[in-house]
């Protein structure tokens, strides 16, 4: 008998929903046996902060970005408020391969993408606990302008409308909370065969 494939899971949420901190702590708390791999997304958009190239995303130029995407190399790709996102397909079928599971921090439409591609998928989706929260998360992060902020507030209320489509739902209101609902998830979808 071969070793069990790892499962996929997405997960996705409005910018400023604390998914990125929620996903770096999940990862952190389940260690063990079976691993729980972060897969890095290719962009093409601006590095913030501390952000660092192979850890945090594969920064490309947009003419790079295309020429990968014309390659198939990508399981899902978008074009999110003027950047593209893509997911490598060689990083996900080597580690499900081996019997890791892959944790993967995306937005809503290539989530949708990998829904269709990947039925097993596991797809959970952050709710910020309101907008006037998510607004006052992006401001303090100030890395954006009024305007990106402006614009990330009404895609977040387009992103919300998707939440139906996913498996599962958590609430950012307080991260130990949430976290503690994720592994909880992970810790059932792993007893599935």
């Amino acid at each position: 008998m071969g070793k069990k494939r790892g499962k996929l899971f997405v997960v996705s949420a409005p910018s400023g929903s604390g998914k990125t901190t929620l996903c770096r702590e999940l990862i952190r708390s389940l260690r063990g046996k079976r691993k729980l791999v972060r897969s890095i997304s290719v962009t093409t958009r601006r590095r913030r902060g501390k952000e660092r190239e192979g850890r945090d995303y594969f920064f490309v130029s947009p003419r790079e970005f295309i020429k990968r995407r014309n390659r198939q190399e990508f399981l899902e790709w978008a074009r999110v408020l003027n950047n593209y996102y893509g997911t490598p397909c060689d990083f996900i079928e080597k580690h499900t391969g081996r019997g890791d599971d892959v944790l993967l921090n995306i937005d809503v439409q290539g989530a949708m993408k990998i829904k269709r591609k990947k039925r097993d998928a596991v797809l959970i989706f952050i709710l910020p606990p309101s907008f006037k929260v998510l607004e006052g998360r992006l401001r303090r992060r100030s890395t954006e302008s009024k305007a990106e902020i402006a614009r990330r507030l009404k895609f977040a209320r387009h992103e919300m409308r998707f939440v139906r489509k996913y498996n599962y739902a958590v609430l950012n209101d307080e991260i130990a909370r949430a976290l503690k609902q994720l592994k909880e998830i992970i810790r059932q979808e792993r007893k599935k065969k």
